[in-house]
């Protein structure tokens, strides 16, 4: 059993307001990068005390920096199409939103919205498109991957899509794609069938199973999440560290990402109002307990998120962001066009900060903004990744490699005048990297991408 449910509400149930001793029992067990098991997460989540809250934060501050280092990764979504089967009542894609426009991108169109992100600095892409067979069948997705690696400096493509069956599942991950994505959208089934009345999504274990289904297949990176908002989120959130769980014992990596989305208005959708709201504060309580709980994961916040969240989750614990996302396929080459007949979007989003704006904020906040892609390409990945990132191996690699992708950014992408703040924030990474051998290794590749060489990594 993946998920058991009755175990988790048990779990809630028994839980009485913890006390700072007992929270800091647990904080001192996340400390040591082992993860936290489903009982002492729902201490952590179950926290409302603010001056407990505030060191549950600075602590998964402390532990994403032990495993990651300052870096915080960058990426974009782009939307391949948004015709969909299925009727998810909180998605402005669903089939019963009669008044939306619908368009799927040809090969060449999503070519032209790839050099968009990659001509903005963007080397990591992130394909979304919804589940209609006959449009975005696999042999289109498939096309489009190979058409963006040949036609563009795009370095590394994740695929967020419907689950798929294991042959498919093969031939995506021969494609070259790094993380294969599907959110679980609730864990709650009861909650599942209202939100999901009609359409394949309808499936619940069909579609709880196709992680395993895709780490059989040869993805040793996978990336899950739940929307919060539909359920409670305390379930929902020990239910997604089970699922990572389940992956660890099954395949010797928990979920590579973990997204943390929550509930966004979007044109056509019935839900206009989430169920179970979740505060700014419970929002910020997920982020961290999500990083104490599985220190090895990306944990990933998009531009759902207001700015100004976004700026501060990034000090507790989420390590990837996106950038100037368009949540509807052509958004980015319809920016500054007039037209009364826009595809619908997803769902509407909250921080419309573009990758050079997101870039000097990281900066500023004291972070380092990383375009790396590397560990999918030298093999840093599933199991391997899991156990140099829990012995605390991976910090290194990720500040080097985060300094070096920013060197190439502000030589080829900066536009006005955030090159001091770059080349200030290169300067301060390098006087903390410890090791003189690999300073020394750095300061070389710094010079070889100043020289022209490009896509340099270690």
């Amino acid at each position: 059993m993946i998920i058991d449910a009755k175990r988790i509400e048990n779990i809630l149930s028994d839980i009485k307001q913890p006390n700072a001793y007992e929270v800091d029992d647990i904080l001192a067990k996340a400390s040591l990068l082992n993860g936290l098991n489903l009982e002492d997460a729902a201490v952590l989540v179950s926290v409302e005390d603010p001056h407990i809250l505030k060191t549950i934060f600075i602590r998964a501050g402390e532990v994403k920096e032990k495993v990651f280092g300052k870096r915080i990764v960058l990426f974009a979504p782009l939307y391949l199409s948004n015709y969909c089967i299925n009727n998810c009542l909180y998605c402005g894609f669903r089939k019963g939103n009669k008044d939306a426009v619908r368009k799927a991108l040809s090969i060449d169109e999503v070519m032209q919205e790839a050099k968009i992100l990659e001509a903005k600095g963007f080397k990591r892409i992130l394909l979304v498109c919804g589940e209609e067979p006959k449009v975005s069948s696999m042999e289109y997705i498939i096309e489009a991957v190979d058409a963006i690696y040949k036609t563009t400096g795009i370095r590394i493509i994740h695929v967020n899509s419907p689950p798929m069956d294991s042959v498919d599942l093969k031939r995506l991950k021969a494609s070259g794609v790094g993380v294969y994505q599907v959110f679980q959208e609730t864990y709650h089934r009861p909650t599942y069938a209202l939100m999901h009345p009609s359409g394949k999504k309808r499936n619940y274990d069909y579609r709880l199973g196709v992680m395993d289904r895709a780490m059989e297949a040869g993805f040793e990176d996978v990336g899950i999440g739940s929307l919060l908002g539909l359920y409670d989120y305390k379930f929902d959130v020990l239910a997604t560290l089970a699922h990572s769980q389940h992956l660890f014992k099954r395949f010797g990596a928990y979920a590579h990402t973990i997204s943390v989305p929550r509930l966004r208005p979007a044109d056509g959708s019935s839900v206009k109002d989430a169920p179970f709201s979740v505060s700014d504060l419970e929002f910020k309580k997920v982020v961290a307990v999500y990083r104490l709980a599985v220190p090895c994961a990306g944990v990933v916040v998009s531009t759902r998120e207001a700015a100004v969240m976004r700026d501060e989750v990034i000090q507790i614990g989420a390590s990837q962001i996106s950038a100037g996302s368009k949540t509807e396929p052509g958004g980015y080459a319809s920016v500054g066009t007039v037209s009364t007949v826009q595809p619908v979007e997803q769902f509407s989003t909250n921080d419309h900060r573009g990758l050079e704006e997101m870039i000097a904020s990281i900066i500023r906040h004291g972070f380092m903004p990383s375009l790396c892609t590397t560990c999918y390409r030298v093999g840093r990945t599933g199991a391997d990744f899991t156990g140099k990132t829990l012995s605390g191996n991976m910090e290194k690699f990720c500040q080097a490699n985060a300094l070096l992708t920013l060197q190439e950014y502000l030589l080829d992408y900066v536009q006005n005048g955030a090159r001091e703040l770059g080349e200030s924030a290169i300067e301060k990474g390098l006087q903390e990297i410890k090791e003189t051998g690999l300073k020394k290794e750095v300061l070389k590749k710094l010079d070889e991408i100043r020289q022209g060489k490009r896509d340099v990594f270690l």
